[in-house]
């Protein structure tokens, strides 16, 4: 794969700034293979994204970094700049339902998802076969012995003994912290099987079922204290008709819960969200 550096911005709105870049780029020779522009009128902000490859610089990350910061103070950016070969690493949360955990498995195993994943965390027992499958560390945090409090005391010193840059929760069907969501803003990504904000919380199909609806999603979003109200990255449907019971809700659904999260979790990685407020600009 080709390395690229990955320069994202989030800033007010302002004329110069797309020049004052574009003439930084151009005069260390910069070679852009992706670039993406927007600007919400509502609030004023801009954002870009600009995939720059590597090899055609005469700087390192670091000496980028350093030459590009008095651009970044004069305009008041918010800004990062990632290097595409530098992989992060993603633990995986799981219960009981498997097929998102296997999903994000076997587009990892395939290169699919750039990334290493260096554990899975799950509170059912039974998940460690799809982690031996993998060869990945498994670790079972039994919350009915422990409690909730010290299970998720368990979860926090697990994240950082393996140094977790991502949190997924891939069908984790318990209900972090506070203190964890505020730990984890903006590197912990969660999916609902329910497009929101319809059908939040507990038996989203149920409830969908008992409304009668024509579609049904999935959605993939930051976690944060507000249970399911976290930033939208990514979200998926599919129609369904009165025929079809909540059952066939449940199992239709899981199309739409694989992609939605594989998706969120790809853009991710690859350095495609900006988050602003409670909203996402993501340039996939």
């Amino acid at each position: 794969m080709q390395q690229t550096f990955r320069l994202t911005i989030d800033c007010p709105d302002q004329v110069g700034l797309v020049a004052a870049v574009s003439q930084f780029l151009a005069g260390h020779s910069a070679t852009i293979v992706e670039a993406n522009h927007h600007t919400d009128q509502q609030t004023g902000r801009f954002f870009m994204r600009h995939e720059i490859r590597a090899d055609s610089l005469p700087l390192s990350l670091e000496a980028f970094r350093d030459a590009f910061r008095p651009i970044a103070e004069q305009y008041q950016m918010n800004w990062r700049l990632t290097d595409s070969h530098q992989k992060q690493k993603v633990a995986l949360l799981a219960s009981h339902e498997s097929h998102c955990l296997i999903d994000l498995l076997h587009r990892w195993h395939t290169n699919e998802l750039h990334c290493d994943i260096p554990c899975i965390i799950a509170n059912h027992p039974h998940m460690q076969q799809f982690a031996d499958w993998y060869n990945i560390p498994f670790h079972w945090v039994d919350f009915q012995g422990l409690g909730r409090d010290k299970a998720f005391e368990e979860i926090q010193t697990l994240l950082a003994h393996y140094r977790a840059d991502l949190t997924v929760l891939a069908r984790f069907m318990q209900i972090l912290p506070d203190s964890l969501c505020r730990e984890l803003a903006g590197k912990a990504i969660n999916i609902h099987h329910s497009f929101l904000p319809s059908f939040a919380g507990a038996r989203p199909y149920q409830q969908a079922y008992e409304r009668g609806v024509k579609l049904i999603g999935a959605t993939c979003h930051y976690v944060t204290s507000d249970l399911d109200e976290g930033p939208i990255i990514e979200q998926e449907v599919i129609r369904i008709s009165h025929s079809d019971t909540a059952a066939d809700m449940v199992r239709k659904g899981k199309n739409c819960e694989k992609q939605a999260l594989a998706n969120g979790v790809r853009y991710h990685l690859e350095d495609r969200v900006i988050i602003h407020h409670h909203k996402t600009v993501v340039f996939a």
